[in-house]
């Protein structure tokens, strides 16, 4: 795939799917930012690979308040939480 088709894909999936499921780019970025601010602020500014994920599963819960039935975002909420849960918590 040429970078032009990427790009021309992207297009078409920010100005069409995405944004009919998940409404203006910038009110969902702005929930991303509230709660994401909160996960580095408890981190004290350092963010690490278990913060990251659960950042990641923060995305994923905004994305599913504006489209509860997603199936694919449950399930990646669902990595996202196994994958933090493997890195923060070592063998005890």
């Amino acid at each position: 795939m040429t970078r032009s088709e990427t790009l021309d894909l992207a297009k078409g999936l920010i100005s069409g799917q995405r944004q009919k499921d998940y409404g203006p780019a910038s009110e969902m970025f702005e929930s991303i930012s509230i709660g994401w601010n909160v996960i580095i602020k408890k981190a004290g500014g350092q963010v690490s690979p278990a913060h990251v994920a659960l950042m990641m599963d923060w995305l994923k819960t905004c994305r599913l308040s504006e489209t509860i039935d997603h199936k694919d975002s449950w399930i990646d909420k669902c990595g996202y939480s196994a994958l933090g849960s493997e890195i923060a918590i070592k063998d005890e």
